[in-house]
């Protein structure tokens, strides 16, 4: 598979005020497991889509990522996984080849959530496309260049009885329902740009659209909650919207230019199922961010990035050996609280 790249996630994220309130939460709501690995087995596939719409056209690009097999281990808050698209799990289908650099950090301390991206994207296919013209199903734009960065950060009012790390990392087990309301800010940042053209030849006559730059920034509200069924099984569902100020510029070929600032709503949507218990957990996630641009010239433009995930789990005991070994952390952790 010429497109299969190697896809290499890590994450490090010590929070001080996460491990100062970790022994306050209320045990009878979800228990922690701080002395103890989670180990994973996982598929999964991220993404970061394109969508553009006219008075008279919906378009929908996609980037041809790969999905992912690979391992992870947590331990305390530390997280490291590695994963690679094999190519057996990713038949071609024709839709060319895309080289990316996906950035997503979704952190979860006790009453913080916190989303950072860096997508950086090169290679698209027009996946969808109304009104459906059968000649441009399988249009490939491989010079097309997506860059998106930005960040989300959200205060968890009820992290004493409410835990996402159950959900999302299951280092922890939500044994009760629970709910929690989430507010906090965002910002995003980038540019979408094709110098050959980022619309399809028979929409360019109109528009030789070459390059889209977009800033924005504003409040979020949403709500979280996990509802769980004889203590093992749970359904744990989020959703929270923004209203951003935002500006966008778009030029075309000849280097002109128009822009327009507008609020717009963005969205976060996280959904997260399966069964856990005090050693195995099996679940299903599902991340999508939408952040929707000021429209210009009678373009709208939106950019969704999504990570969905299957998750086979097994929490365990370190051996003497390795205990040794991870009491650096142990250490750092008592040094950051001044103890």
């Amino acid at each position: 598979m010429k497109h299969c790249l190697v896809f290499l996630n890590v994450w490090i994220l010590f929070s001080t005020h996460s491990l100062a309130q970790e022994a306050e939460h209320d045990s009878s709501y979800y228990q922690t497991y701080p002395s103890k690995l989670t180990g994973r087995y996982y598929l999964s596939r991220k993404y970061t889509g394109l969508g553009l719409e006219t008075e008279s056209n919906k378009l929908l690009y996609m980037p041809n990522s790969t999905l992912n097999m690979g391992v992870g281990v947590t331990y305390q808050n530390l997280t490291l996984n590695l994963a690679y698209g094999f190519g057996f799990i990713n038949p071609e289908r024709g839709r060319g080849d895309s080289r990316y650099l996906d950035l997503q950090v979704h952190a979860y301390p006790k009453n913080w959530v916190i989303d950072v991206f860096g997508q950086f994207y090169n290679g698209y296919y027009l996946q969808r496309h109304h009104p459906t013209t059968p000649d441009l199903e399988t249009t490939l734009f491989p010079d097309t260049k997506l860059r998106k960065v930005g960040a989300s950060v959200q205060y968890l009012f009820n992290g004493d009885k409410f835990s996402y790390r159950a959900a999302f990392l299951q280092n922890e087990w939500q044994q009760r329902s629970a709910g929690s309301l989430l507010v906090g800010m965002e910002v995003y940042g980038g540019q979408i740009r094709n110098q050959k053209g980022i619309l399809p030849t028979s929409l360019s006559q109109t528009s030789d659209l070459r390059q889209i730059k977009y800033m924005e920034w504003g409040p979020n509200i949403g709500y979280a909650y996990s509802l769980v069924l004889k203590k093992h099984f749970f359904i744990t569902l989020s959703a929270a919207s923004g209203l951003a100020v935002g500006r966008t510029s778009l030029h075309v070929a000849n280097g002109n230019g128009e822009r327009n600032w507008a609020v717009r709503p963005n969205y976060f949507l996280r959904g997260f199922t399966g069964y856990n218990s005090d050693r195995w957990s099996v679940n299903v996630t599902y991340v999508y961010n939408q952040v929707n641009l000021a429209p210009v010239s009678g373009y709208k433009v939106n950019i969704g990035t999504g990570n969905y995930r299957f998750n086979l789990v097994y929490r365990f005991s370190p051996g003497p050996k390795l205990s040794k070994r991870l009491e650096w952390i142990d250490r750092t952790k008592r040094k950051l609280l001044g103890r």
